[in-house]
């Protein structure tokens, strides 16, 4: 069990080597930073913010050069931003908002959501290769990924189905649509569902330009991979539009070594293929100066195959078809600012199928077509001077159609159709105190109503006090419950083999932080947060069958810190430390399964004109084998797999005003690590593409 901190002194002293410089700034420089920065926009952020750290540019860096037209982008390039709202925001702020804006996720290359979680902190994201995630798991702050809360401009995304069918898929939007990618938790747990133990996030996608825009780029690499993607985005009197598509192959075939999971008999990696292609659309109307509609459209098609069962060798493949629509409608009630209404429909369809052979004659498929529609009504009401209101009701209804077929002798008797409706309402509130300048507090309820499990109350609570200006601390609680997915309770898993369990209970339990922030200067930003988690009854298949496994208690550090070395230099750290502990059952005393120890990742870069360079280090303490281990081999489900570090470099090189070259070269060093499970990487990697604007 590795819990190695071994990176982090070396990543804060590389930091304070710099620090007396940039120390001297703090007095001179400090009201831009907490005057200059944009406010997030009503239903972008629900919940928590930090006012001290912040990746925008300084207004005075954009007016000292306003003929670079074609490179708009921050002169920081830290991975993550904690962003700054504006003074007298009454807004909860007990715990930060990390938010990584769309010039930074282009600067990393990111292919997909999940490249763009695995660099902000307490993500564990053990993909290997694009699409990879839906099966080898994403964690935050150790939990899972369906114990988390997705959104897209505020609308709920995932529809309780489980890991192993096919979670939330963070391939799902093109890269091209996003504006930026918000990450909370706190009291944002009553405003958006009682599941999120671990955060929110929050996908906000791009809107329209002032000008018709047209951009696209082409991408082609290593692992027979090739990626296009274009948006077509502007405005025209009252309406702004964008448009996008993102078609996106690779075939993730290369060499693995002896005892690597889905190794085929040319010791090539197998059946890891993934092909996907989304689309985009939003148009949104401004009626008048207090109303405005917005329509946003997402859709999915995906075909991949599955290496995550390993052993023996699987030939399961994955068929994913998405749809999401949004309508909603924004109204300003009072004077100001100070008394809005939204108002949202959606509807969410998620077609997932596995299948594949099992042996060499019989066949198996399993269906699960879930179809939702939702409704919400949010107001934010300041009632006050210091006293703002936040409140509304969800509503959700879910059909669930599961369909398993099988033709092995064994499971025949499990062949099944299910049909399963279920409605769930909540009624949710948090409110926000300014008891003075330094002390603001927050309390959040909501209160479940679900035809499953009957009702339930989910308190939230946070403060934060400003010790000075540099420094400030703060504090949040929250109670949760995340119910069993239908189709864990009703749908047999015949690609497993894993029996439903109508009996199964909720998870339950709650989630804290407690943490500092530092605001040295606006060049050298830190902050800190301890978090922590009991949940019990988490769920768990044991002898082929879901149950509620026992108690899990999670504890663990995140450090954020960014420095901006010069004008066109800039670095960040981020480290987190997760001790997420099974407490009860078999498995009592272990770190829970695929999580981490320690993750760290930290980045340097540079730009200028248009030029780019960024250079990005991963250190990963390694994961327990706890599911699918290589038994023939010796693993154990006490084994942990080696630490791995990893380094990947990208750079633009600017070819005209509207033109560039990219270039990303991943895994620098050229290990062929363990990921997770017997799964390894490919070693190193590249990338070439073109970016254009019209």
């Amino acid at each position: 069990m590795n819990k190695s901190f071994v990176f982090l002194p070396v990543s804060l002293l590389s930091l304070l080597v710099a620090f007396p410089a940039v120390a001297n700034d703090n007095k001179t420089e400090q009201n831009i930073v907490n005057s200059d920065i944009p406010n997030i926009s009503e239903i972008e952020l629900p919940a928590t913010n930090a006012k001290l750290l912040t990746q925008q540019p300084g207004s005075n860096e954009v007016e000292q050069e306003p003929e670079i037209e074609a490179d708009l982008t921050p002169t920081d390039d830290a991975d993550i931003s904690i962003e700054v709202v504006g003074e007298k925001d009454a807004l909860p702020e007990s715990t930060p908002t990390y938010v990584i804006e769309k010039e930074e996720i282009q600067k990393q290359g990111a292919t997909s959501v999940a490249d763009v979680l695995k660099r902000m902190p307490g993500f564990a994201i053990n993909d290997v290769g694009h699409g990879a995630d839906i099966h080898t798991g994403t964690y935050y702050r150790g939990a899972s990924i369906n114990q988390s809360v997705f959104l897209i401009n505020g609308r709920p995304i995932n529809t309780n189905i489980n890991t192993y069918h096919g979670g939330t898929d963070l391939n799902s939007i093109p890269i091209e649509a996003i504006e930026k990618v918000e990450l909370y938790s706190g009291a944002a747990s009553s405003l958006y569902g009682s599941s999120a133990f671990g955060g929110i996030v929050n996908i906000i996608t791009k809107a329209g330009y002032s000008q018709p825009k047209l951009t696209g780029s082409v991408e082609f690499g290593s692992l027979n991979l090739n990626n296009q993607q274009i948006t077509y985005a502007g405005s025209t009197n009252q309406v702004k539009y964008n448009f996008s598509f993102e078609r996106y192959f690779i075939d993730n075939r290369y060499r693995v070594p002896v005892g690597a999971a889905n190794r085929d008999s040319e010791g090539f990696l197998s059946n890891a293929d993934t092909a996907t292609s989304s689309y985009f659309g939003s148009i949104g109307l401004d009626l008048d100066s207090k109303n405005s509609l917005n329509l946003d459209v997402t859709a999915l098609s995906s075909r991949r195959g599955l290496i995550y069962f390993g052993f023996p060798l699987q030939k399961d493949r994955l068929d994913h078809d998405g749809l999401n629509i949004g309508l909603s409608w924004k109204t300003r009630l009072g004077k100001n600012n100070d008394s809005n209404l939204t108002t949202t429909i959606g509807y969410n369809q998620d077609y997932f199928s596995t299948y594949g052979p099992t042996g060499a004659t019989f066949y198996r498929t399993g269906v699960l077509d879930t179809q939702q529609i939702t409704a919400r009504v949010d107001h934010d009401w300041k009632l006050s001077p210091n006293n703002q209101l936040r409140w509304g009701i969800d509503l959700k209804n879910t059909d669930l159609n599961g369909d398993v077929f099988s033709t092995a002798p064994n499971r025949i008797n499990q062949n099944e159709t299910e049909n399963i409706n279920l409605f769930h309402t909540a009624l949710f509130a948090v409110n926000t105190w300014q008891i003075s300048d330094a002390l603001l507090v927050d309390l959040g309820l909501r209160q479940s109503f679900d035809g499953q499990f009957g009702s339930y109350l989910n308190p939230s609570a946070g403060l934060r006090y400003a010790i000075n200006p540099v420094v400030a601390v703060r504090g949040s609680w929250a109670g949760a419950q995340r119910n069993p997915g239908l189709d864990q309770l009703y749908v047999y898993d015949t690609v497993h083999g894993w029996d439903p369990n109508p009996d199964l209970k909720p998870e339950t339990g709650s989630t804290w932080t407690a943490g500092v922030d530092i605001n040295l200067s606006s060049n050298l930003l830190a902050q800190f947060t301890y978090f922590g988690s009991s949940l019990d009854n988490r769920l768990g298949v044991i002898s082929g069958r879901w149950e509620n496994i026992g108690l899990v208690d999670t504890n663990g550090l995140e450090a954020a810190l960014q420095l901006k070395i010069a004008r066109e230099w800039s670095t960040f750290v981020n480290y987190t430390y997760t001790d997420a502990q099974i407490k009860t059952g078999t498995d009592k005393g272990l770190q829970l399964g695929l999580i981490p120890y320690s993750l760290l990742q930290t980045g340097i870069g540079y730009q200028k004109d248009g030029w780019q360079a960024n250079l990005y280090l991963t250190y990963n303490s390694g994961t327990r084998r706890s599911v699918f281990t290589n038994t023939a081999a010796g693993d154990k489900n006490t084994d942990f797999s080696p630490s791995f570090v990893n380094l990947d470099l990208s750079g633009r090189i600017p070819v005209s005003k509207n033109l560039g070259v990219t270039v990303y070269l991943e895994n620098l060093l050229g290990e062929q690590y363990e990921r997770v499970n017997r799964i390894y990487s490919p070693g190193f990697t590249f990338r070439l593409g073109l970016t254009a604007n019209i």
